[in-house]
């Protein structure tokens, strides 16, 4: 199993909370055939996510998310 750091982590995304959300939607990218952008052995699609956000192959965008207007 591989340590990362999670103060490393944290200095890359600014919360726990984005960290949960970004790493679970690149575990999920690479389970649907996304290419790796990190060498490593690990087979386990939650800590090669994780290793990315730490090297910073992967991070996030806030996008302001207005309702959608309603067709009347």
């Amino acid at each position: 199993m591989i340590y990362i750091p999670q103060e490393e982590l944290l200095n890359r995304v600014g919360s726990i909370y984005k960290l949960v959300i970004l790493a679970s939607e690149r575990a999920l990218e690479l389970n649907n055939g996304s290419p790796r952008l990190v060498d490593t052995k690990s087979t386990k699609v939650s800590t090669v996510a994780l290793l990315e956000i730490k090297e910073g192959k992967v991070g996030y965008k806030i996008v302001d998310a207005k309702p959608a207007e309603r067709k009347r």
